[in-house]
């Protein structure tokens, strides 16, 4: 069997600079996202046409999504893929700069997620690099709890999270899968006090050996099992959400499964191989569904 290296495949960093990203937090409180849209597609068209690093990386995602897709098909799929990533950098930053009343986001779901919190062991949402996640958690308002947020922020990343924008308190209590233990007993912790923990589960955070191999879009790929190891350990159930853009200022979010994970499965990843199994098959209906808004930008196919 190969080993597995020890370094991480995907990156967080930027492609534009600080001074690109303050234009566009400029352009968005002149003119809101009319303005900022228009500007992007020209900005895209170049990015597209003389980038070469950003026709690879869309590569490794269209070509399993649209393996039969040659020459000027795939240069036009980048672009609207291109576009979408986009379009959701400037949403988030208009909820940070000009309020979350710009976005409306729909989520018919509210009752079960109510339950499921009634349940006393924490909740565990679990998503991934599709849609906005950040402005579709705005439609959880309600759940009245705690909510932490596993986020890394890797030294190049200059983005903001749409909350960085102001200066008031953060929404989400942060913390960092770099820290003691990757956090988990962190992670443990807060859902042990019955609060609310989201995290990603398309792309590895920590060790590359925590991951199990699924047949995602045709071919096997990688995939963490940390979020299902810690709900074993804690016993909280996984929700699965997928946020998605419905138009220009609306956002859909969808629960689309419960994942219930014995406890006490220990740390074998072939323990948790069906679990994870059913979150891989969920973010494939939804790279069907939406197949723009998926936002995975490395060889996520690549043997470690």
């Amino acid at each position: 069997m190969t080993e597995k290296k020890e370094t991480r495949q995907w990156t967080s960093r930027s492609i534009g600079s600080t001074f690109q990203h303050n234009i566009f937090y400029m352009l968005i409180r002149i003119g809101g996202w009319r303005l900022a849209y228009f500007i992007l597609h020209f900005v895209v068209i170049y990015y597209t046409l003389f980038n070469s690093s950003v026709r690879k990386k869309c590569s490794y995602y269209l070509s399993h999504r649209f393996p039969e897709q040659k020459g000027l098909k795939r240069l036009w799929s980048c672009y609207r893929l291109s576009l979408e990533l986009g379009k959701v950098l400037i949403d988030r930053a208009i909820v940070g700069i000009l309020g979350i009343d710009k976005v409306s986001v729909k989520f018919k779901d509210r009752q079960k997620l109510l339950d499921l919190i009634s349940e006393g062991k924490g909740i565990m949402l679990l998503l991934a690099h599709v849609g906005c996640w950040q402005v579709a958690l705005s439609a959880l308002h309600f759940m009245k709890i705690k909510v932490n947020m596993l986020i890394h922020r890797e030294e190049g990343d200059i983005d903001r999270h749409y909350f960085e924008h102001g200066s008031g308190e953060w929404p989400y209590r942060v913390i960092d899968p770099e820290g003691f233990l990757g956090g988990t007993m962190e992670m443990i912790s807060v859902l042990r006090n019955g609060e609310a923990l989201c995290m990603m589960g398309d792309r590895l955070l920590g060790n590359p050996k925590n991951t199990v191999s699924v047949k995602f879009l045709g071919e096997d790929a990688l995939f963490p099992y940390s979020a299902m190891k810690i709900a074993s350990a804690s016993g909280a159930p996984i929700v699965v959400l997928m946020p998605y853009k419905k138009g220009t200022t609306e956002y859909g979010l969808d629960l689309v499964k419960i994942i219930r994970v014995p406890e006490g499965l220990g740390r074998s990843g072939d323990n948790f191989h069906p679990y994870v199994s059913e979150f891989v098959k969920s973010l494939e209906d939804f790279a069907m569904e939406y197949p723009f808004q998926f936002f995975n930008f490395y060889d996520m196919w690549e043997r470690l």
